[in-house]
């Protein structure tokens, strides 16, 4: 199984899902040159956020811890621990800021 995001090109292949690790994300290169945040949960549901946090401007959300709040999964930034939320991009400290989301799936290797 392949780990793809939908992106301005279509679906981009990111990795294996064997690759990620329950709570724990990866960053992924995307073609127009920005990055996303690819994420596996303990339940096996994937998510992908851009991997910018917005408070500091460094690529690092895929670094970040997952956790729940409200029954809403999150990650939180590994900087200044602001929660985005995986679903919506929102963040859970600031409702004024949230960060991209792009539709993900899985799909079976050939």
């Amino acid at each position: 199984m392949t780990v793809e995001l939908q992106v301005a090109e279509g679906w981009l292949t990111v990795c294996e899902l064997s690759s990620l690790t329950p709570g724990r994300g990866v960053a992924a290169l995307l073609p127009d040159g920005s990055q996303a945040a690819v994420f596996v949960d303990r339940s096996g549901r994937t998510y992908a956020i851009a991997n910018r946090d917005p408070f500091t401007g460094a690529q690092v959300l895929s670094r970040g811890l997952l956790g729940a709040s409200a029954g809403r999964p999150f990650v939180a930034s590994p900087l200044l621990k602001q929660r985005f939320d995986l679903e919506s991009g929102r963040c859970l400290d600031d409702e004024e800021v949230a960060v991209r989301t792009y539709p993900v799936r899985t799909a079976a290797t050939s």
